[in-house]
């Protein structure tokens, strides 16, 4: 099976954000128990205290009949030390706590039916602002009819939640092991087809062998292509959101069908293979046990996509997916050169910093285009998220788990990129039989320029561009180690070596084999 290669140019999209979670603890007056709902506010209006027996217990008033929106929407006394509760719509936020805050609140709840979005506004309207304002899903807010009294009282809060994670132990595994191994078996997989050159197996075997060679031309096309597909992103997001699905589906099956397929084709049954006749792709006869196996990877990749937003399991099959299409694309796509490397690799270090730190000022949003095709545009009417990410939800108990099953993200570009870069210094390593240390001193740098990401990550408490780290931890050890071994010639530009090492790989690889 082989995937289109414009499916490769789909993983270099997604990088992580965090929204503006808090809680609101409802209470009935002159009892201590009560329940915690999510709110999502945001903190340029007012900040919320971080401990719960520091946030002021205030009565509600349930004014959810109105939006809020004009003077006559504001009953007789106003909410003297008191926290409205209106409906989302007809006006601005702005409009609404302003209102609110003239007339003695204490804070603002607004109820949504729609997804629950940070409430907007520009710097002077924060400067005006001196009170909280956050929104309350609408299913809350009917469960909270229910279960609480007409003298509810309500304290919102919003917990410090660590911003680094134990899931953040199993990302740096899941994008360590993806990039060594995709590293390894790529690198052996072309030492084994030097010698397959000599002697081939079956049609299969020929099929699994095919690859595809980077050239410049072809990194100028692939550079356009992400800038234009992010921008068409960021203006058309939900009439393009489902073919992104769509296309990860295909892609993911394909890396699944590649990566399961060396140890299905070692099985002792279902060798027998289709008989003679006219159809697609049949007409080849291929193997049952091929068949079988395209059907697995075809039901797992579906039912992926008919369960994508169940956050209690769905990220294990993303996960899985995610990894296999990752293992495909470093040993089908091959860059031949350590000049393609760096070509490539520098040039995709620009276009992330350019779209998550430079993008804020061109936008009206203040927004990176990054960070909203990630998350997923606020107006966005099918609320899709992008899947081209590994994700693991964090471990770590907290209230917040209430609002969203939160995760860490890490883009398939930021395993993809660098893992092509091990790839070419594994193959370098067998071609000139140096012992796998410019493979292993390029993984050990990744893993080091991840760690590194995790670190900005806590420091700065936003997301980061990880190829910022990245990039330079695993291009400038490579160099280091290739002029140390003083091969940096040959590692450059990958001529001279290869004609005269490729019988000496073939040979080695044949001798190794039981």
């Amino acid at each position: 099976m082989r995937v289109p290669d414009t499916l490769f140019w789909a993983a270099f999209l997604i990088q992580k954000v965090v929204g503006e979670y808090g809680m609101a603890h409802f209470s009935d007056e002159g009892k201590s128990r009560g329940k915690d709902y999510c709110i999502f506010f945001n903190s340029q209006w007012a900040r919320l205290p971080q401990d719960l027996n520091k946030a002021s217990r205030l009565q509600i008033y349930d004014l959810t009949t109105s939006v809020l929106c004009s003077p006559s929407d504001v009953p007789e006394g106003g909410f003297p030390n008191l926290i409205p509760m209106v409906m989302r719509g007809n006006c601005t936020f702005y409009e609404k706590v302003r209102l609110a805050q003239i007339n003695g609140a204490k804070a603002l709840l607004i109820v949504s039916k729609d997804r629950l979005t940070p409430p907007a506004g520009n710097k002077s309207q924060y400067e005006e602002i001196d009170i909280p304002v956050a929104l309350l899903s609408y299913s809350d807010m009917l469960d909270i009819g229910k279960t609480f009294g007409k003298g509810r009282l309500v304290a919102m809060y919003a917990p410090n939640e660590p911003v680094l994670d134990y899931n953040m132990v199993i990302i740096f595994l899941m994008a360590v092991g993806t990039v060594a191994v995709g590293g390894y078996w790529a690198g052996s997989r072309d030492s084994k087809k030097r010698y397959m050159k000599h002697k081939r197996d079956d049609g299969a075997e020929k099929q699994d062998e095919e690859t595809v060679d980077v050239t410049p031309i072809m990194i100028c096309v692939f550079v356009v292509m992400c800038c234009s597909m992010l921008v068409l992103l960021y203006f058309f997001y939900d009439y393009l959101a489902i073919w992104v699905i769509a296309i990860f589906c295909l892609a993911s099956s394909v890396g699944l069908h590649s990566c399961l397929w060396p140890f299905v084709r070692r099985l002792p049954f279902c060798k027998c293979r289709v008989p003679e006749n006219n159809l697609p792709y049949l007409h080849t006869r291929p193997q049952v046990r091929m068949l079988l196996l395209s059907a697995f990877c075809i039901a797992v990749s579906g039912t992926w996509m008919v369960f994508r937003n169940e956050d209690q399991w769905a990220w294990v099959l993303q996960d899985t997916l995610g990894i296999a299409f990752c293992l495909y694309m470093l040993k089908t796509v091959r860059l031949p050169t350590f000049k393609a490397c760096t070509l490539l690799l520098s040039v995709l270090f620009v276009y992330d910093v350019f779209f998550v730190f430079i993008t804020p000022f061109l936008t009206k949003s203040g927004e990176s285009i990054m960070v909203e095709v990630a998350a997923g545009p606020s107006d966005s009417y099918a609320h899709e998220k992008l899947p081209m990410v590994l994700k693991v939800p964090r471990l770590n108990f907290s209230p917040l788990s209430l609002c969203d099953r939160p995760f860490s993200l890490l883009g398939f570009g930021d395993v993809l990129v660098p893992g092509l870069l091990v790839v070419y210094c594994h193959r370098f390593d067998i071609l000139t039989q140096s012992s796998r240390i410019y493979f292993v001193t390029c993984t050990i740098a990744y893993g080091i320029g991840l760690l590194i990401t995790f670190v900005a990550l806590a420091v700065m408490q936003m997301g980061q561009p990880a190829l910022l780290y990245l990039v330079p931890c695993t291009l400038l050890t490579s160099l280091a180690v290739a002029l140390w071994r003083r091969e940096l010639p040959q590692f450059w530009t990958g001529s001279g070596f290869v004609s005269a090492a490729e019988g000496s790989a073939a040979c080695q690889w044949h001798c190794s084999l039981p």
